[in-house]
């Protein structure tokens, strides 16, 4: 018989934070993907122009890939803060998108705006606390 002596769970004060940062890259990244695939279409739904829909592809891939490689560093202070500080300019972005009425939203529009300015905030959030925990 033998014993595990590795804890299933990482006991790293790091381990929440890289956690939070890796999730946020690949679902920023697989939507930024989505959205360079099917720009005409998300256009048509939302309302925003196709350049800004392939814009934020774009942004969205590069996004997943950095903050990919931010999760993996020795030191994940630095990318964690600069994650947190990228989600929430975003979720301003979209607050300001939303309240100027600078695009012809749809209905499904406005509600991808509000649910993408909402996923950025909790994104903020859980990668702050997870920055809170390297302090703790």
């Amino acid at each position: 018989m033998s014993a595990i002596t590795v804890p299933a769970v990482s006991t790293r004060p790091d381990a929440f934070l890289r956690l939070a940062m890796r999730a946020d890259a690949v679902i920023v990244g697989v939507i930024g993907v989505a959205l360079l695939a099917g720009a005409n279409w998300a256009a048509d739904i939302t309302g925003l122009p196709v350049a800004v829909e392939q814009g934020v592809g774009v942004f969205s891939v590069v996004y997943g890939v950095v903050v990919l490689a931010l999760a993996a560093l020795d030191r994940v202070r630095p990318g964690g803060i600069a994650t947190v500080i990228a989600n929430l300019v975003c979720t301003v972005i979209a607050a300001a998108v939303i309240l100027t009425g600078m695009f012809p939203l749809t209905g499904i529009g406005i509600a991808a705006v509000v649910v993408t300015g909402l996923y950025t905030l909790v994104m903020a959030e859980l990668q702050y606390v997870g920055l809170r925990r390297l302090t703790a």
